[in-house]
């Protein structure tokens, strides 16, 4: 009984930041002025321009999350090779940028792409802001360690004496990896897309600030809804972030699913 008051404050804490926000979106989604109503609610799941622009943001998060993933995997197979010293110093050189704001590191990357790389190559009257490539360049660069820790952490307790055994088999270092390796890390490979894709997603300020208005993504609809005073807009707010809601619980859904039916590691 005694331990049970630990867990008090994290209750407290589900609670306020957790059901609470929930409960204001419920309330906001099916109300307007007060007085419960379907109409706002209606009106906005039905608009197809919502979903092309959600369909937007998920092929945006998709790119980011299969970029971090290239760049990811290798980073973190080389640093599950080496010496846990040299690989913990390492890895906390990823994170060092974590330690800033993110909306911080975004104008830092807004500052470089506006005036730092077009000046050192004397491009005077252009800038690298506002394409696609741009805005990517910026997500990766944010959501990249949240792929390589959870790679690194699965590849790093790898039991080596299979590789080994595959070696002595006659297996080449290609078959090793895709035979071995890969299947192993599938866990890491999971864990890493759900906390890139999900958060690529509704990243509304890299759009904002790197994009230059030509990308209006999911995440900047619900803030511009929330940011208009009227309860209204609140209402077209709330229903577009439950919307978002139940994709990102489809896609969790999914990727556990995976995660289980590739449990323990199965070889092929």
């Amino acid at each position: 009984m005694k331990r049970r008051i630990f867990a008090y404050p994290y209750i407290v804490w589900m609670i306020l930041f957790i059901v609470a926000p929930m409960f204001f979106i419920l309330y906001y989604a099916f109300t307007v002025n007060g007085s419960f109503t379907l109409t706002k609610f209606w009106a906005t799941i039905s608009d197809p321009q919502n979903y092309e622009v959600l369909w937007t943001s998920v092929v945006i998060a998709f790119k980011t999350t299969l970029i971090c993933l290239l760049l990811g995997y290798p980073i973190a197979y080389i640093l599950s090779n080496m010496r846990k010293s040299v690989a913990a110093f390492i890895s906390v050189l990823f994170f060092v940028p974590m330690w800033m704001n993110f909306v911080l590191r975004t104008y830092a990357w807004q500052a470089i792409l506006e005036y730092a790389l077009p000046a050192l190559f004397g491009w005077t009257d252009k800038t690298l802001t506002g394409t696609e490539a741009a805005v990517l360049t910026v997500l990766v660069y944010n959501f990249l360690p949240f792929m390589v820790m959870p790679l690194y952490n699965t590849l790093s307790k790898l039991d080596k004496s299979l590789i080994e055994a595959s070696r002595d088999l006659g297996a080449g270092s290609f078959h090793t990896f895709t035979r071995v390796v890969l299947p192993l890390s599938i866990p890491g490979i999971v864990s890493g897309i759900t906390m890139v894709f999900i958060p690529a997603i509704t990243a509304f300020s890299v759009p904002v600030l790197i994009g230059n208005g030509n990308y209006d993504l999911y995440g900047n609809k619900i803030d511009r809804a929330f940011k208009i005073l009227a309860e209204s807009d609140y209402s077209t707010g709330s229903t577009l972030a439950l919307i978002l809601l139940v994709c990102v619980l489809i896609s969790t859904v999914i990727m556990n699913r995976f995660d289980k039916e590739q449990a323990g590691g199965q070889l092929w």
